[in-house]
């Protein structure tokens, strides 16, 4: 009996492990994605950039971080003085029996003075 609940914990923590190492990763670049995008909105606040161009530099950082992202899904306004740039995109995670997926929405807004 000793051996079977040691074998069923051993299970579950190579389970959370093996979970932890397919689904951390994502969050991660998420984080990484969110402070491009802020720096991005306090940079582009005061510049002469086109939203265009913004949302180009968005997406050629979202592929160095391995984001599956389109330009669709990057949305680029300017309101009066007020930059707001934000994405929104899910990351399909493919683990045996339970895949699923995360999803994600960075944004950032920044107010010239």
């Amino acid at each position: 009996m000793k051996t079977i609940k040691a074998l069923f914990g051993l299970f579950v923590v190579v389970a959370i492990v093996y979970v932890g190492i397919k689904a951390l990763p994502p969050y991660f670049a998420n984080y990484q994605f969110e402070d491009v995008i802020e720096n991005e909105t306090k940079m582009n606040s005061y510049n002469q950039k086109s939203d265009h161009e913004i949302r180009e530099g968005i997406l050629k950082k979202a592929r160095e971080l391995d984001i599956p992202l389109t330009g669709e899904q990057v949305k680029v306004q300017r309101m009066g003085s007020e930059l707001t740039i934000s994405a929104d995109y899910t990351v399909h995670i493919d683990i045996p029996v339970y895949p699923f997926d995360l999803h994600f929405t960075p944004s950032s807004k920044n107010k010239r003075i």
